[in-house]
């Protein structure tokens, strides 16, 4: 059974740091893309980051710049700089549909349960 756990979202203050975690376990995706996603009140998901198993990465452009997205072996990292008010949401990694890089949440066929990150501003 296909399982992805994320971790590291709490509170922090407008312009901090934070780095989240997403552990996968249950089988391998050597040939799959990773992302990072997030929700907030009332709105639809939202692509923030994705790296396929090359390394290469892409960022939507309110990520650009601030956010690092990375992978090591079954775990998926998103480091967050400069974090702002409009960033608070309930961040979910996913594992993509083989050899496929999307920004969109229909290429992604595992999901995790999700972690809040909220900023105080």
């Amino acid at each position: 059974q296909v399982r992805l756990v994320e971790s590291g979202g709490e509170l922090v203050q407008a312009g901090g740091s934070l780095r989240l975690s997403c552990a996968v376990s249950g089988r391998t995706f050597d040939h799959h893309s990773m992302a990072w996603f997030r929700q907030a009140p009332g709105n639809a998901r939202e692509f923030v980051a994705t790296i396929n198993w090359s390394g290469d990465t892409y960022y939507a452009n309110s990520a650009k710049g601030r956010f690092t997205i990375s992978r090591e072996h079954a775990t998926v990292y998103l480091q967050m700089n400069s974090l702002k008010p409009e960033d608070p949401a309930v961040y979910y990694c996913a594992v993509s549909i083989p050899a496929t890089m999307p920004a969109v949440a229909s290429g992604y066929e595992y999901w995790g349960q999700g972690t809040q990150v909220t900023v105080s501003s």
